[in-house]
C-alpha cells in the first residue's frame, strides 16, 4: 500500500505510464479515505498495488524503511522508452545491475516512490 497525495494523478501514472489497469476503487466517507487497486491482472494471477488517499492530505514523508517497488517485465529498455514517451521520469536508465548481469532501471512516480524495473 502506498499513501498518495492526489489519487487521480497517481492512478494516471500507474495506468498511463506503467500500463497497469485500475482494478477497483472503494471509498470510506466515515474515515475519509479512498482506495484504488491497480495491477497488470487481478489477484491471484498477479500482485496488486493499493493506493490510499486520505482526504485532505497532499504530501507524506517517505521515511527510511521504504526502499522501492520492483516490477518484472520482458524488456526494460523498451519499457523505459515507453515511460519517457508518456511523460514519466526515468531516474536510472536501463542497464546491467552493478556487479551483475540482470538488466534493471528505476522510475519515480508522482509522489516520489521509486519503482525498479527488472528484466525477466
Amino acid at each position: 500500500m502506498l499513501r498518495v497525495g492526489n489519487l487521480q494523478r497517481a492512478i494516471d501514472f500507474y495506468t498511463q505510464i506503467l500500463g497497469m489497469k485500475l482494478l477497483r476503487t472503494s471509498e470510506n466517507p466515515e474515515y475519509k479515505y479512498t482506495l484504488a487497486f491497480l495491477g497488470y491482472a487481478s489477484n491471484p494471477e498477479q500482485a496488486e498495488i493499493e493506493l490510499t488517499y486520505n482526504w485532505g492530505i497532499e504530501q507524506y514523508e517517505m521515511g527510511t524503511a521504504f526502499g522501492h517497488i520492483a516490477l518484472g517485465m520482458p524488456d526494460v529498455y523498451a519499457a523505459c522508452e515507453r515511460i519517457k514517451a508518456a511523460g514519466g521520469k526515468v531516474t536510472r536508465e536501463a542497464g546491467p545491475v552493478k556487479g551483475g548481469s540482470t538488466i534493471i532501471a528505476f522510475v519515480t512516480d508522482p509522489d516520489g516512490y521509486k519503482i525498479e524495473l527488472i528484466q525477466r
